[in-house]
């Protein structure tokens, strides 16, 4: 008896040794030094830099931040359109065109007040000086409800499309249907117009800018720079936050499978896979609550090119998430433990990783020791 209790116990610590809900690594050394190049802010969201090497900063109240030199004197962009600035409604995420030197444009999502409340927005605008100008709304989620929550948003490029996220908007049965826009990845040409190859285009009723769907509320989005593969990362319910590669007309499963729990303690759902759902690359119980993400494509920081840098909102740290050479997950490192509520990270043209941090509201820049 006292051997099969000793083989069960190691059993169960070799289950959660290799389970993929472990917590991630501790950070054992640090190789680089913390600058802070803005601080006293309130909640940065986004981070996007101009070819004369400007940085724009999101603040979620609805505004626009211009870093100059690593150093914020106070200088803010004139133009911002009104925001619905409730929860987690705001100013959310902004990037600049990857042609910007050639057509100045400059993308934003944000949460977009009217009837019924605010819904998801897509605006791209140029400047003048510090002035937005040729101002144009390319996509409006409808309709509008006075939620505050899961409005998403991230925003990334390929080949002439934009693709961007928009959370269920705290009504989980959104996600599953593709007649409303709620729970979704979108997809549209750069000036919003909508391509007739779209997953959904030829159902009447459906929203016709899915690209994929069954998500809760997707805070990260980018192209991995190697494999040109759309990854996203999104917050469970209570547990089961997810990193998943988005593919087209994909349903993701939120709420019919989940790793995680409502936040009362009640199940959402009894089934963690189903066919026709995607699994997720990793989950993270519990959560971290995972916001902004970037690849490490720079030289600057040898150890981690070709790995995953994205917030933890709940914890306060930085997660290095450490990819194979195929891109899957093996395993995390958590960085700057402590910092505050990481909102985003994002790597720089010359190669730097900035940090947007919230409660304090600052961002900070990771110089590598030489």
């Amino acid at each position: 008896m006292r051997t099969l209790a000793a083989l069960k116990f190691l059993s169960l610590l070799f289950i959660i040794n290799f389970s993929c809900n472990a917590e991630p690594e501790s950070n054992l050394k640090d190789d680089f030094e913390v600058v802070t190049i803005a601080d006293g802010l309130e909640n940065p969201w986004g981070m996007t830099w101009l070819p004369d090497g400007k940085m724009l900063v999101t603040e979620k109240r609805g505004e626009i931040l211009v870093i100059e030199n690593d150093a914020f004197e106070g200088v803010k962009l004139k133009g911002v359109p009104e925001v619905y600035n409730r929860g987690q409604g705001g100013l959310l995420d902004i990037q600049a065109h990857p042609n910007y030197a050639e057509n100045g444009w400059i993308y934003f999502s944000y949460a977009k007040p009217g009837k019924g409340g605010g819904s998801t927005a897509i605006m791209r605008a140029k400047l003048d000086g510090n002035q937005l100008v040729n101002k144009e709304l390319i996509y409006e989620s409808f309709p509008k409800t006075n939620s505050g929550v899961h409005f998403g948003s991230r925003i990334d490029f390929k080949e002439g499309y934009i693709f961007f996220s928009i959370g269920e908007r705290g009504e989980m049965e959104n996600a599953q249907s593709v007649g409303n826009p709620f729970g979704k990845i979108h997809r549209l040409y750069e000036n919003g117009d909508l391509p007739e190859d779209n997953p959904f285009v030829k159902i009447p009723d459906a929203e016709h800018s899915i690209w994929s769907y069954g998500h809760r509320n997707p805070q990260g989005l980018q192209f991995h720079p190697a494999t040109g593969n759309l990854w996203e990362h999104e917050h469970g319910p209570k547990g089961g936050d997810e990193l998943n590669i988005v593919e087209k007309a994909k349903n993701y499963g939120w709420p019919e499978i989940t790793y995680g729990i409502d936040y009362d303690g009640t199940i959402i759902s009894n089934e963690t896979e189903k066919e026709g759902m995607m699994q997720p690359e990793h989950y993270w119980d519990p959560s971290i609550a995972p916001c902004g993400m970037t690849f490490v494509s720079s030289d600057r920081y040898p150890s981690w090119k070709g790995d995953l840098l994205l917030g933890s909102l709940k914890f306060q740290y930085l997660c290095r998430v450490n990819l194979d050479d195929e891109g899957k997950y093996i395993k995390e490192e958590k960085l700057l433990k402590g910092i505050g509520r990481v909102r985003h990270v994002a790597e720089s043209p010359d190669g730097y990783i900035y940090v947007a941090v919230e409660g304090p509201g600052k961002i900070v820049k990771l110089v590598p020791k030489k």
